[in-house]
């Protein structure tokens, strides 16, 4: 006998009158059963659910009296036996008789036998060969039967052998899949050649129902049996396959999150041995501290501990618990109840901002007020203060003076270019990445409750599909909102009526109605040279010194050569660019200490051409030479003034106007308007004679490629206009502006201060104002 020989595994087998061992399944050796030995009648053992085939090992639990019996003379006779499936299941087990089992059945050796004190026998059988059931023998309790054996019917074809290799290597494939069959399994398939012992041994392993079994043992043909086999082989090879995919997926998706969840089971079973806290217990026990340690008003601390404990619900390795872990880092690190002590001290305020800004006298006197009015009422809720001018005359460094007087943090946010309303009140935090608003994010930085919030360059901020951040605004600046601000991601109202608010701008034109309707404006005008020369030596000049590592005593900026700087190498309405050439004079300084100078560097006007170069603007910039047609207006731009030359000229035509030098449509209607009163009034102004000629009149102002527009220069316009026509020429030195009407009325315009600082720079002596901006 050789293990080629074993060939199948022990099956399972469940019933009331034979079920299925516990034993663990084994590759056992067997032998055959010569026919001659085989008594002609043999005791027939009913099955329930199981079908015994030639060769196969079957554990089988025996507990009715008369298969007990059957067993007893057994293993005292040589054990054979036939076992017969049940064919009719209505019948009570110990009522069956030898018509009640299917004809077809399999001769089988008792092997081992156990008894158990529950009076149940558990026995090993093998099956040997087919055999039919020809008629009963009545003389025991238990079955007997006549048989007749039954043996395969044999074919040599091309097509068993081809079918017979087949079975066996899909069988292989199904062994290799299933974790339930054992590798020993492969190789005694791959031994057998007869394809009859092939297909019962593929009958007793693959799943099957109970009728398909019974009719695969009552097949004498090998061929039969095989071509019944291998749809089954190929559907239980492609669940299998499917089913090994599906594993792999999953294990795949799952084993990464599985093993960290192991670890940190792990890891907390052992701190806990070791007797340490639990980190997720930690970082609970610590957000309750500071909750109650924040002051939170009590609506926003039952929503904190409502989201402590989602927290503590938590897995560790979820995203979402960093997300709320964050979320209530920023409710308890926000100042709720934090404030700074305010310094009411008006004479101190006073000599701060006197220390810190030259003149301005007015608007110090504004912010002293608004400073006397909080320290009396004690009360945030008073207008926002929005300062407005030209870059560079120190509107930010006024909101910084403020605070210092004040006591107070102070917060810079700019708001120049922002087109997202989030960034004013957050996202939500169902969205990725979500944060609070910069507001609520400065006053987190801030650490107090009542800080100078200086909202930087106003009227620079854009609208697009993210919404409109100046609408957002609104409640930001309306006292009677403010306290109880809703930030999105935060989700439950702060009081920002303690915070000092104040704005600057450039220009008013470009804020929204609404947004300028909270804000007291205060306007801040452009430095005249004297201005320009205080602030250079009280404070330009000393900070450059010392920024760039020089001692007071070793630099002298002498004051002629500041007068020259200013004019002819600067042109604005602040001190930035002035700052600059100051800083450039202190390079070249620098240098020459660090190359071993000893002794004092003096500055003349002599040198700034050595030192930053040619001149970059011309201070007598007005006409020398006087002629018709041409006059000289002013203009205010977002730096400062500027003069602005008008030239009228005219040509052989037919009556036309030509406007000329990129001139805006106010602009343009004001030439229009200038005209038409001129030809209107051509009779007392003695224009009868020059308007009735075809000419064309000409108005062009220099420098084409600058925009230009307002109404302040139509007073230009008409003088340049009547100078032509007249043949009189203007006075060089004359500038003048106003808006002109068909009337002939002299409308006042804005920007006075700036025009008459442009008109001095430009060496104009006289100066044609209206009368209403004669205050």
């Amino acid at each position: 006998m050789s293990r080629h020989d074993t060939y199948t595994l022990w099956a399972q087998n469940h019933g009331e009158e034979t079920s299925s061992s516990d034993d663990a399944g084994e590759i056992t050796l067997i032998s055959t059963v010569k026919d001659e030995s085989i008594p002609g009648v043999l005791p027939v053992l009913p099955l329930v659910d199981a079908v015994l085939f030639p060769g196969m090992i079957m554990p089988l639990i025996i507990n009715t009296p008369r298969s007990t019996a059957m067993i007893d003379d057994l293993e005292s006779s040589d054990r054979l036996f036939i076992a017969s499936l049940i064919a009719n299941r209505d019948k009570p087990i110990e009522q069956l008789e030898w018509e009640d089992l299917h004809p077809t059945g399999c001769i089988g050796r008792l092997l081992k036998m156990l008894k158990f004190p529950d009076d149940t026998v558990r026995i090993l059988v093998q099956g040997s060969h087919r055999c039919s059931l020809t008629s009963a023998d009545t003389s025991k309790v238990y079955i007997r039967s006549k048989h007749r054996i039954l043996s395969d019917r044999q074919s040599r074809s091309i097509e068993l052998a081809a079918m017979t290799r087949n079975a066996s290597e899909r069988f292989q494939e199904i062994i290799t899949l299933s974790p339930s069959l054992p590798d020993e399994l492969k190789i005694a398939v791959a031994n057998i050649d007869d394809s009859g012992r092939l297909a019962d041994l593929l009958a007793a392993n693959l799943n099957m129902e109970l009728d398909a079994r019974q009719k695969l043992l009552a097949e004498r043909s090998p061929e039969k049996r095989l071509k019944a086999l291998m749809p089954i082989l190929n559907r239980e090879s492609e669940v299998l396959r499917v089913g090994m995919e599906i594993q792999n997926q999953v294990s795949e998706t799952f084993s990464k999150h599985q093993r960290e969840f192991f670890l940190r089971e792990q890891l907390k079973a052992i701190k806990k041995e070791l007797g340490e806290q639990d980190q997720q217990q930690n970082d609970i026990n610590e957000i309750e501290q500071r909750i109650k340690g924040a002051g939170m008003p009590e609506d926003v601390e039952a929503a904190a501990n409502k989201e402590k404990d989602r927290l503590a619900a938590i897995p560790t390795a979820s995203p979402e618990y960093g997300v709320v872990r964050t979320y209530l880092e920023l409710l308890t690190e926000l100042p709720w109840n934090r404030f700074t002590e305010d310094h009411f001290d008006i004479s101190r305020a006073k000599q701060i901002l006197d220390e810190d800004h030259y003149d301005l006298v007015n608007i110090k006197d504004r912010i002293l007020e608004y400073l006397s009015v909080l320290k009396l009422k004690n009360d945030m809720k008073g207008p926002i203060l929005c300062f407005v001018g030209p870059p560079g005359v120190g509107k930010t460094s006024l909101g910084q003076s403020i605070a210092r007087a004040l006591g107070r943090r102070f917060i810079r946010m700019s708001l120049g270019g922002m087109r997202d309303e989030a960034e004013i009140r957050g996202h939500r935090r169902t969205y990725i990445g979500a944060m609070p608003g910069r507001i609520i994010q400065n006053l987190r930085k801030a650490e107090f409750r009542n800080p100078v919030f200086m909202l930087d360059e106003i009227d620079k901020v854009g609208t697009d599909f993210r919404g409109d951040p100046a609408s957002a605004l609104l409640e930001v600046l309306d006292p009677a909102q403010n306290h109880t601000f809703a930030d999105h991601y935060l989700d439950v109202p702060f009081d920002l009526s303690s915070v000092l608010f104040i704005a600057t701008a450039n220009v008013v034109d470009t804020m929204p109605s609404a947004l300028r309707d909270r804000m007291e404006i205060i306007e801040i005008p452009g430095y005249t040279l004297q201005d320009k020369l205080h602030i250079a030596k009280r404070h330009l000049i000393k900070r450059q010194i010392h920024e760039h590592g020089l001692k007071q005593n070793q630099l002298t900026i002498l004051k002629p050569t500041l007068v020259r700087m200013i004019s002819d190498y600067t042109r604005e309405a602040g001190v930035r660019n002035l700052d600059r050439e100051i800083a450039a004079v202190c390079r070249k300084a620098a240098r020459l200490f660090a190359e071993g100078r000893k002794h004092r560097y003096r500055v003349s006007a002599d040198m700034l051409e050595d030192l930053l170069g040619p001149s970059k603007y011309e201070m007598d910039v007005a006409e020398k030479e006087a002629q018709p047609g041409m006059a000289t207006g002013l203009a205010w731009t977002p730096v400062g003034g500027d003069i602005l030359f008008i030239e009228a000229t005219r040509m052989p035509g037919k009556n036309n106007l030509i406007l000329t030098g990129s001139l805006g449509d106010v602009m343009k209607e004001s030439a229009q308007a200038a005209l038409s009163y001129l030809k209107a009034n051509a009779a007392s102004l003695g224009l009868n004679e020059a308007l009735a000629e075809s000419t064309d009149l000409h108005i062009h102002v220099p420098a084409g490629a600058i925009p230009k527009d307002g109404p302040s220069a139509g007073l230009a316009m008409l003088m340049a206009c009547y100078s032509l026509l007249h043949r009189k020429p203007i006075n060089p030195a004359l500038a003048m502006t106003g808006e002109i009407t068909l009337r002939g009325r002299i409308l006042p315009v804005g920007g006075i201060k700036e025009k008459v600082l442009a008109a001095s720079r430009a060496g104009i002596r006289q100066i044609m104002l209206p009368e209403g901006n004669k205050k």
